[in-house]
């Protein structure tokens, strides 16, 4: 029996988020009646997770759905709701929502201006694509943006999910979405080269080595940080749970870490090790002087020994170099193909595109 103010949800891109949130929905009794699918692997998601749904091409996707779904990359996103505009998709009273952290409601302007209700609802986790993130959903935050009439609308889809709406304006997506980027990805950047330098000094299973403490360090940080938290200490926020050398205000410990540090990069060629190294403990001695847990003499001293010198494998202006492209990059790195595979992989980069309202790329994230 169909509940009273189901919708019948499109998804358009069976990626990681879609598939999985597609499957939510339809577990909070939204009927998921068409969507969209085009690399193989977005298929077999779709049939995992959305078992005897129809994969149509996108306008039909959106001709059959009250509630359209988009999870497509950030830079398909503009032109594929202006393409559908273009050709008459968007439909009066139809609820259109984006799963983007970088936009708000203007990039779903096109849907908006023939009376369709624009939504952007960013869940702030990373996704697998697989039943096990149906679980992470339950509490997972979600900014939601959209014009305060609809907001209602945005904040009740997430709660039916199980997830917890957190309101951010328009003008702040910007900060927002460079705010989860630079904690998640730089995170795992800073576990990779962290993991490298042990692997260096003969550590045999880094990631083993670093659990325990890196955990430990982000727990305190993220309690130190959260108002709801009875143990967390809101003073200072995360930077009260900092531990080590610039805490303690050791430079010449400082002093020496910048030196192997060095000789890994002149060895290895990671010069990115120290100029990271450098950079965060700036950034660490500056914060804890500012909070009042350093001197001001121990913070000059910290300061001078993280100063550019001559250091063997030292690249004074990291910025200005030109880096090696990586693994799988190719020179043009605009193009991204969504199932992980390099550009030029024979076995197949070119299913999802080119962008368009009938081939968008689906959002892997």
């Amino acid at each position: 029996m169909t509940r009273p103010g189901r919708l019948g949800v499109g998804v358009v891109g069976t990626g990681r988020v879609g598939a999985v949130l597609g499957n939510a929905l339809r577990g909070a009794g939204h009927p998921v009646v068409a969507a969209s699918g085009i690399s193989e692997g977005s298929r077999e998601r779709a049939e995992t997770l959305l078992p005897g749904v129809p994969l149509v091409e996108v306008p039909e996707v959106v001709r059959r759905a009250e509630l359209v779904l988009l999870t497509v990359p950030d830079d398909a996103l503009a032109g594929l709701v202006t393409g559908l505009g273009d050709l008459g998709a968007w439909q009066p009273g139809q609820i259109v929502v984006h799963t983007s952290g970088r936009f708000g409601t203007d990039v779903l302007a096109a849907a908006r201006a023939v009376g369709a209700i624009p939504l952007a609802i960013h869940p702030a986790m990373t996704f697998t694509g697989t039943s096990l993130d149906l679980s992470r959903l339950a509490g997972c935050p979600f900014a939601v943006t959209g014009p305060n009439a609809v907001l209602p609308i945005g904040q009740a889809l997430v709660v039916e999910i199980g997830g917890e709406p957190v309101v951010v304006e328009e003008s702040a997506r910007g900060l927002y979405h460079a705010a989860l980027a630079h904690g998640a990805n730089h995170l795992v950047v800073l576990v990779a080269q962290a993991a490298q330098a042990l692997a260096a000094a003969g550590v045999a299973d880094p990631g083993r080595m670093l659990g325990p403490l890196l955990e430990a360090a982000l727990d305190g940080a993220l309690r130190a940080e959260s108002p709801s938290d009875p143990s967390g200490d809101r003073g200072a926020g995360a930077i009260s749970a900092l531990t080590g050398p610039v805490r303690r205000g050791d430079d010449g410990t400082v002093r020496e870490h910048v030196a192997v540090l060095g000789a890994l990069g002149a060895s290895t060629g990671a010069v990115d090790v120290l100029a990271g190294y450098r950079a965060l403990a700036r950034a660490a001695t500056q914060r804890s002087l500012a909070a009042g847990l350093v001197p001001d003499a121990a913070a000059t001293r910290l300061l001078d020994a993280l100063a550019e010198g001559d250091v063997p494998g030292d690249v004074p202006d990291v910025t200005s170099a030109t880096p090696a492209a990586a693994p799988g990059m190719t020179g043009d790195a605009g193009w991204l193909d969504q199932e992980g595979r390099p550009a030029d992989d024979p076995s197949g980069g070119s299913e999802d595109g080119p962008t368009g309202p009938d081939r968008p790329q689906e959002d892997e994230r």
